[in-house]
């Protein structure tokens, strides 16, 4: 590293906080985003962020609070300050992007207090040309050995009442609709909407992140965090007073945040900045703020796409109780799913519902022994399922649901993953409904934070991949354990199946390539193609079109991609051949244009193939956007094969109705793209030249 930056003491003060005593100032590469760290006459230390020399986050301030000790936070002074830069490209395993800039201007400050306690921290701040990333750093000390977090008070100060998209601060799911009001309409707890509210905990007027802004001037923030390792999930207090976030940790019963012990460091905590919604979506920064990968023999990371005895179970054909006599994960339902991936090029076949425990799952208080990972049905022949698979050239992705009850998963953590490694299998689904066992714990805390590290990094060592639903949120750090491949995290396509309140609206999934997907990769299970699914579910139905179905392939970003479907839905269907052809690995992605809540029009790039595909959506108004083909290779014609709506589409009134056009287009062309309400676009451009 290179020591380039130059750092300013004693400015003049600025008139954001007029007792600022010193003041240190770190730029992004290009200059645009400025970060100013001061020290005020109490001795708090606080920071300012501009962009575009506008001040976007006013003076905040952090402290933490120990349960046994005083708070840490005032009567600091400056004790060391270095200056870096820091500038590479990294390639990726796998990925939206496969190669990566990482290029940042460090301050790193040594704060020590002047009081007798004397305890030391440093504060960390890498600024990127599209963002912010700073965290705290606790050494090995003597007046600091055991820590015990019961606060920590970052603060991220806004400028005025901006335009928020967020979700209640929910301690235990993801799982809610996203809201767009101004600040000070923030209300996260009336806005729960998950079935099973009894098995979530909001402590107060409190949001998840990522939590996206745009500001009065039309500038674009999210704040999030990136690389969570022995600590809790982050979520954002609403003081709606002084226009200010807060963070709040996810805590457990006995009222601790996180229980550690120095040397520690915190998460960083990450603003993106952009003047436009698509800069956020186009960030790594995320990435870049993990460590490198990990893992030594890489080869058995493969994204795939997949099908799988999943959506049948949320229609109600059959259930993934074997004792209902409609068990979905038989032998011969497995074997036909197979034989579907095996004839249309997809990768894996996904079986939920295969191991005994099921007839003992709901509503069981009891949990320790429904699930051994281990044992099928006697209707499901696991073993002859894997030797079909691998017959058909088709790989297997096991299934845990683990209802929760961590102990005993842990306890059989090798045992299953020690099954999958002798089967061949290198890809499990996990699962995590209800409420944690041990009482007291909740889905977004430290201990779980550690359990999901703990399984990931299990997993790793018997080669086998990792999707996790009812997860904690994606920050990075599928850089560094790259078998980390999906997670859900949201409200997914499931919530169409069966929520009361009618499913995903239309604009949801133009929300949250924004907000969800800055954070990671999404099993969203697209590409459902009987929209109203009146054969089994005649008060709910999918929210879309089905060329949006399609386009969310390109749009929402996983490296597991699944064709959520039924077979008998997709077979002979002329629109399946776009499913057949996308890819799941990408060497370049391009967010073309898009409005939060609006629309969003991504093209990508598959990894070592010529081919281009391009989605496009829109929520529940129709939209003509007219899309420049320059990201196509220069002096090439492309073979382009359009799926998109009919000027009689809508996803609720006519949601099937598509069209399918063949042009030969270059990167001179403009492509007039015509989406009905809720509608979409997919496209796969094919080199005309070898």
């Amino acid at each position: 590293m290179k020591h380039l930056l130059l750092f300013l003491l004693s400015l003049p003060i600025l008139t954001a906080c007029s007792n600022i005593k010193d003041e240190l100032v770190v730029s992004s590469p290009d200059k645009n985003i400025e970060v100013t760290v001061f020290n005020s006459t109490e001795g708090r230390v606080g920071y300012i962020v501009e962009f575009d020399r506008n001040i976007i986050l006013d003076s905040s301030f952090f402290s933490l609070d120990f349960n046994d000790q005083s708070s840490f936070g005032t009567n600091l002074e400056v004790v060391i300050i270095s200056a870096s830069s820091f500038d590479e490209t990294w390639e990726t395993i796998w990925g939206e992007q496969r190669y990566i800039r990482n290029n940042y201007n460090e301050l790193k400050i040594e704060l020590k207090e002047k009081s007798e306690l004397g305890r030391r921290c440093f504060i960390v701040f890498r600024v990127f040309d599209d963002g912010v990333g700073f965290r705290f750093e606790f050494p090995e000390q003597e007046n600091l050995s055991d820590a015990v977090i019961v606060d920590e008070n970052t603060q991220f100060n806004l400028t005025n009442d901006h335009t928020v998209w967020w979700t209640p601060g929910d301690w235990d799911i993801y799982e809610h609709l996203f809201n767009t009001t101004k600040f000070s309409e923030i209300d996260a707890l009336s806005k729960r909407n998950h079935p099973s509210l009894a098995q979530t905990y909001i402590p107060e007027n409190a949001v998840n992140t990522p939590v996206t802004l745009k500001t009065q001037d039309g500038v674009y923030i999210s704040i999030l965090e990136a690389n969570l390792t022995n600590y809790s999930d982050m979520t954002l207090k609403v003081d709606k007073e002084n226009l200010l976030f807060q963070s709040e940790l996810v805590g457990n019963d006995s009222s601790i945040k996180v229980k550690t012990k120095t040397p520690f460091v915190t998460p960083w905590r990450v603003i993106l900045i952009g003047d436009e919604a698509s800069d956020l979506v186009s960030s790594r920064t995320i990435l870049n703020l993990n460590e490198p990968n990990k893992l030594n023999d890489v080869s058995w990371i493969k994204p795939t796409k997949y099908v799988g005895i999943w959506w049948e179970m949320h229609l109600g054909k059959s259930t993934w109780n074997m004792n209902s006599g409609r068990h979905g994960a038989t032998t011969e339902n497995a074997k036909r799913y197979i034989d579907f991936a095996s004839e249309n090029g997809i990768g894996a076949v996904l079986v939920e519902g295969w191991n005994t425990g099921w007839e003992n799952y709901f509503g069981n208080k009891d949990r320790d022994f429904i699930f051994d990972f281990v044992t099928p049905y006697p209707d499901y022949d696991l073993n002859e399922v894997v030797r079909y698979a691998e017959e058909k050239n088709v790989e297997i992705i096991m299934h845990h649901e683990t209802y929760t009850h961590i102990p005993a998963y842990e306890k059989r953590l090798d045992t299953a993953f020690a099954l999958c490694k002798s089967l061949g299998i290198n890809a499990v689904k996990t699962g995590y409904v209800g409420q944690i066992i041990p009482d007291g714990e909740y889905h977004h805390g430290q201990w779980m934070v550690n359990h999901y590290r703990k399984v990931m990094e299990k997993a790793a060592e018997y080669e086998v991949m990792v999707n996790v639903h009812e997860p904690i949120k994606p920050t990075g750090l599928r850089r560094t354990y790259p078998n980390l491949v999906s997670a859900e995290g949201l409200r997914g396509q499931e919530f169409n199946a069966w929520s009361s309140d009618g499913g995903n609206p239309p604009e949801h999934l133009t929300i949250v390539p924004f907000t969800r997907m800055l954070a990671g990769p999404i099993d969203y299970t697209p590409g459902i193609f009987d929209i109203k699914i009146n054969k089994y579910k005649a008060d709910n139905q999918v929210n879309t079109t089905l060329a949006h179905q399609l386009a969310l392939y390109v749009v929402i970003y996983s490296p597991l991609q699944m064709a959520a479907d039924l077979p008998e839905n997709y077979e002979g269907h002329p629109a399946f051949q776009f499913i057949r052809d996308v890819g799941v690995d990408w060497d370049t992605s391009i967010v073309i244009s898009g409005e939060i809540g609006g629309y969003i029009t991504i093209a990508r790039k598959e990894r070592n193939t010529d081919k281009w595909f391009l989605g496009s959506i829109t929520d529940e108004n129709e939209r003509t956007i007219n899309v420049s083909l320059g990201f196509l290779d220069e002096g090439k014609e492309y073979a382009a094969t359009i799926y998109s709506d009919t000027e009689y589409s809508h996803w609720d009134t006519n949601p099937t109705e598509y069209k399918i056009e063949e042009k030969t287009v270059s990167n001179n062309d403009l492509l007039k793209v015509e989406l009905a309400p809720g509608g979409g676009t997919a496209i796969s451009f094919k080199s005309l030249i070898n």
